[in-house]
C-alpha cells in the first residue's frame, strides 16, 4: 500500500496537527493537491484588475461552520462553508474572488470523509467562480471536536457606484425571494434521524453570486439584500426593518414553501419563516424595477422559484407584519432562542 492510500484509508491523529511529516503529508496529499494554491507561503498574494478600478471597494467576511450531520441531502459542511461565505459577499453587492479555509479536525476523524468534504469545497468554489487560496489545519483531542469544524474568510470587490445597505430601504420597495423557504433547516432535521421523519427534502445550499449579478444588471436600483440563513426569513426582515426604520408587510399566500417543509413544521410545531436557508435571499427593490428583478432571478438556476412576497411600508415602523390566509395581520418577531441548533 502506497503512502497516499494508507493516508486515505486511515484516520486523523494528533500527529496530523503537530507540524511534522504527518501534517505535511496531509496538507500535500489532501489539501494542496485539491485546492492548488499558487505557493506554499504563509499568506496568499492576490491581484485582480477590479482592484485598480477607481472607486472600487474591498469586501471582507468570515464565518464558521459546525453543521450536524456533516453530510446531508443537498450538501455537506464543505459546500455550506463555500456557499455561506460567497453569499455573504454577494448580498452586499460584492463580486467574490478569494476564500481562505481553516479546518479544526478531531482525532480519529476518517480521512475518507475529509476528502469528500474537500472535494465538495473544490466543486462548489468552481461553481461559484472563486478560488480557495490559503488555509490552516489544527487537530484537537478525540471527543473535543465533533469530527470537523470549518472556518472560512472571503474577499471580494464591490464595483464603483454599487451600494446595497439595509438602511436604504424605503416605503414602497418590493420584497422578493429567490427560492422556497426553510428547505435547509427541514433537510437537516430530517437527516438527523432522531424523529424518524420520512421526507425527501433537500437543502437549498447554493452560491448566489451569479444570481445577484444578473439581478443588479437588470435592476440597478436594488436597495438591499440579505441571505436568510440562521433565523430564517423572519430574522432577515426584522433586521432590515430595524435598520431602515420602515414597516414590512408580507403575504402568507405568496410565500414559497414546499408542502413537505410545511408538513414537517406543522408536526413539530416549527415555523418555516424561522427555518434556516443556505441558498435563499430576500432583496428589496424599487417598485418600478420589481418586474425586471423578478424576471432576472427566474432566468438563473438559483432563482427559478423566485416570488414577490410583500413590500416595505410607512406604517408600523420597525415591525414585520404578515397578512395571514385568514385575513388578519400577525406580527412576525425576531427569532428568540434557537429552533434548531448546529444547522450551519
Amino acid at each position: 500500500m502506497n503512502a497516499l492510500n494508507k493516508l486515505l484509508e486511515g484516520r486523523i491523529s494528533l500527529a496530523h496537527g503537530g507540524g511534522g511529516k504527518a501534517m505535511h503529508d496531509l496538507i500535500d496529499q489532501i489539501f494542496a493537491a485539491r485546492f492548488k494554491p499558487d505557493s506554499r507561503e504563509d499568506q496568499a498574494r492576490l491581484s485582480h484588475p477590479a482592484l485598480a478600478e477607481p472607486g472600487a471597494q474591498l469586501a471582507f467576511t468570515t464565518d464558521s461552520f459546525v453543521v450536524s450531520p456533516l453530510e446531508f441531502p443537498g450538501g455537506d459542511i464543505g459546500r455550506i462553508a463555500v456557499c455561506g461565505t460567497v453569499n455573504d459577499l454577494a448580498v452586499g453587492g460584492a463580486r467574490p474572488l478569494w476564500l481562505s479555509v481553516g479546518f479544526i479536525l478531531e482525532e480519529g476523524f476518517e480521512v475518507a470523509t475529509l476528502v469528500r468534504i474537500v472535494d465538495s469545497m473544490v466543486g462548489t468554489a468552481e461553481e461559484a467562480g472563486v478560488r480557495i487560496v490559503t488555509g490552516d489545519t489544527k487537530v484537537v483531542d478525540k471527543g473535543k471536536g465533533d469530527g470537523v469544524f470549518i472556518n472560512t474568510a472571503g474577499v471580494g470587490v464591490i464595483p464603483p457606484g454599487r451600494t446595497l445597505l439595509a438602511s436604504s430601504v424605503r416605503a414602497g420597495d418590493v420584497a422578493i425571494v429567490n427560492h422556497r423557504l426553510g428547505d435547509h433547516g427541514a433537510a437537516i432535521l430530517a437527516a438527523r434521524g432522531d424523529l424518524a421523519l420520512s421526507a425527501s427534502i433537500e437543502s437549498d445550499c447554493q452560491p448566489l453570486n451569479g444570481l445577484m449579478e444578473a439581478v443588479l444588471a437588470a435592476a440597478p436600483g436594488v436597495r438591499a439584500a440579505r441571505d436568510a440563513t440562521r433565523g430564517g426569513l423572519a430574522s432577515c426582515l426584522n433586521e432590515i426593518a430595524q435598520e431602515a426604520g420602515v414597516g414590512i408587510e408580507i403575504e402568507e399566500q405568496l410565500l414559497p414553501i414546499h408542502p413537505e417543509v410545511r408538513g414537517v413544521s406543522e408536526i413539530l410545531g416549527l415555523d418555516p419563516l424561522y427555518l434556516a436557508n443556505e441558498g435563499t435571499l430576500v432583496l428589496f427593490v424599487p417598485e418600478e424595477e420589481a418586474d425586471a428583478a423578478l424576471a432576472a432571478m427566474k432566468a438563473t438556476p438559483a432563482g427559478q422559484g423566485a416570488a414577490i412576497i410583500g413590500c416595505a411600508v410607512s406604517e408600523h415602523p420597525k415591525r414585520v407584519v404578515m397578512q395571514t390566509l385568514f385575513g388578519g395581520g400577525r406580527i412576525v418577531d425576531m427569532l428568540v432562542g434557537e429552533q434548531l441548533p448546529r444547522i450551519c
